[in-house]
């Protein structure tokens, strides 16, 4: 009887040491998380060293981590002064890929539509139209987005609208976004989300991503400082502020959210190459 119990005591460890469960084992697994692996730089961040010396500007910020860049009409056009084939020269000697420009969309569209096409831009996209006085107005507005989204599919390239806080404002008993996202055609027109506007305006950027799925395709990051003053004076570094911008990533990947675009305009500390740098630090770095 002892020699039999001493054969189970042997026994025992085994049976404590026996491989878990498969369900047990998933359940045990840490958390994969993901980071971005491509993020770009709306290049008005930094719109005092383009004016200086654009090429120069643009290599230094790949250099600290973007891969993509979104421009702007500096006075020089989209292409700021350059060829065409100049223009993609350099973006291949710096290994960013130019995916759109903020411009005059209502003026000279199919001869920008034609350079954006050439060098590769996926987007040209309107920066503002201001606050307009009706519901109409916007539904207007909505309309001539349609047309020119119109045109610039027959150049291969897509039509975007960027917001401000003032379309999150509500007029007439709505929200003016709302009339701009359900008027205009998805098959024409898509959106750009800054984060940042929609955030001061007391809107909540999550909620809004899940209205709408699939018409925000590309973003801007900005981060704002807490409180409740001046919307256009609570700009600071990201994960200096208070949005939650690994969540928000996250979520917005899930919904079609496909360009990620550091602006900042406000510069509390340091340049604005020297925050371009740290941005680039901080999204390198966030997990989510």
């Amino acid at each position: 009887m002892g020699a039999m119990l001493g054969m189970g005591a042997a026994f025992m460890p085994l049976q404590f040491c026996a491989a878990p469960k498969k369900e047990e084992a998933i359940a045990d697994a840490p958390e994969t998380k993901s980071k971005l692996s491509n993020f770009g730089i709306q290049l008005y961040s930094v719109k005092e060293d383009m004016a200086l010396d654009a090429q120069a500007t643009m290599r230094a910020l790949a250099g600290y981590g973007y891969k993509q860049f979104e421009g702007f009409d500096g006075g020089k056009g989209i292409l700021w002064g350059m060829q065409p084939a100049e223009f993609t020269t350099l973006m291949n000697e710096t290994g960013v890929s130019m995916v759109a420009s903020h411009a005059n969309v209502f003026e000279n569209l199919d001869v920008q539509a034609a350079q954006a096409a050439e060098v590769g831009m996926k987007y040209l996209i309107c920066p503002w139209i201001g606050p307009q006085k009706s519901l109409d107005d916007y539904k207007k507005k909505a309309d001539e987005f349609n047309q020119i989204g119109e045109k610039l599919k027959a150049h291969g390239i897509r039509f975007a609208y960027h917001n401000h806080d003032y379309t999150f404002v509500t007029q007439e008993g709505a929200t003016p976004q709302d009339i701009l996202m359900d008027n205009t055609d998805p098959a024409l027109v898509d959106f750009e989300m800054d984060i940042y506007w929609v955030h001061v305006a007391n809107a909540k950027p999550a909620e809004y991503l899940a209205k709408y799925p699939g018409r925000f395709r590309l973003c801007h990051l900005k981060d704002a400082e807490a409180g409740t003053g001046d919307p256009h004076q609570r700009g600071v570094l990201l994960g200096a502020g208070e949005i939650p911008y690994a969540d928000l990533i996250k979520q917005s990947q899930g919904l079609g959210m496909e360009y990620f675009i550091v602006e900042q305009e406000r510069f509390p500390t340091g340049t604005p190459m020297e925050a371009a740098a740290a941005n680039a630090k901080y999204l390198s770095a966030l997990e989510f």
